[in-house]
């Protein structure tokens, strides 16, 4: 065999031994290129699923704790409900409805709204009076029969009549003797402006998971 023969053979089989180490060197490139574009893309959505829990949490529902007596016998301290932030952008508050508001800049309560604007109310006993009328209570019946059962009233707090102003509801809790709320003179009648939204939902402990309204 001639020398140019071997240098040829030889030539070639260097060129193959490049073309074989440069294709793993490319494929490296592209699998890292492909790791960098799905990482983006986990990162994208986990931006975009933080972007609408902000939303969520800031403008349309909230979670919120209950804690304290003052809402028995239908929520208890340690409940999780998720509490309905756009609804009253939408139209104000019903009687009956149980809702959380800004009772001071620290703390935010949870009461059932009684009376509406330009109503008058009182509070005799185990008695409500709007407009002059007994207010049916459906939600606290029970816990009001059961009180009369031992010889005991219910609430212990009564209020003369007020008007309750315009731009406000009248709040109390469905603990009637055990309730800061819109008979105090230290809370009254709460402004639309300071209410957080509507309770919708008790979802924690979840045995006691259901639609509030």
């Amino acid at each position: 065999m001639s020398e140019m023969e071997q240098y040829g053979r030889s030539s070639s089989a260097g060129s193959a031994d490049a073309v074989e180490n440069s294709e793993p060197q490319a494929g490296d490139s592209t699998e890292t290129k492909q790791a960098k574009s799905e990482i983006w893309e986990w990162t994208k959505a986990l931006l975009i699923a933080l972007g609408l829990v902000f939303l969520i949490r800031q403008f349309l529902f909230a979670p919120f704790i209950v804690d304290g007596p003052s809402m028995q016998p239908n929520f208890h301290t340690g409940e999780r409900l998720i509490v309905n932030k756009i609804i009253y952008a939408i139209r104000e508050p019903k009687r009956g409805e149980v809702i959380v508001f800004h009772a001071t800049k620290d703390k935010d309560y949870i009461k059932r709204v009684i009376a509406l604007p330009g109503e008058t109310v009182r509070v005799e006993g185990d008695e409500v009076f709007v407009n002059g009328q007994p207010l049916d209570e459906p939600y606290i019946r029970e816990a009001v029969e059961e009180a009369h059962r031992n010889n005991k009233p219910y609430n212990r707090i009564d209020m003369p009549e007020i008007t309750v102003p315009e731009g406000t509801v009248f709040v109390m809790g469905d603990n009637r003797s055990d309730s800061t709320d819109s008979r105090s003179p230290m809370l009254g009648p709460i402004p639309y402006d300071r209410i957080v939204g509507r309770a919708d939902l008790l979802f924690w402990p979840i045995n006691k998971f259901r639609l509030i309204h």
